[in-house]
């Protein structure tokens, strides 16, 4: 078994994400609009659906809790 210090840990981490920064800012510096807005869309429809699913589930327990209440 390896250990290695977290400072080992977080320069390795660095070092391999490093590269990466570096190619995509060579790459290109054009903005294409239609990616952004498309992301935005998509950022929209999945809060829209994770704020349906809380909603629901807070209904629910409301029910469960009045049923077993009247009971």
């Amino acid at each position: 078994m390896v250990c290695m210090s977290g400072e080992h840990v977080t320069n390795s981490e660095f070092n391999r994400t490093q590269p990466s920064i570096k190619k995509t800012s060579r790459k290109s510096q054009k903005v294409n609009i239609n990616v952004l807005l498309n992301k935005a869309r998509v950022a929209r429809k999945k809060e829209k659906f994770e704020d349906t699913i809380f909603y629901g589930l807070a209904a629910l327990a409301i029910v469960v809790t009045g049923i077993i209440v009247s009971l």
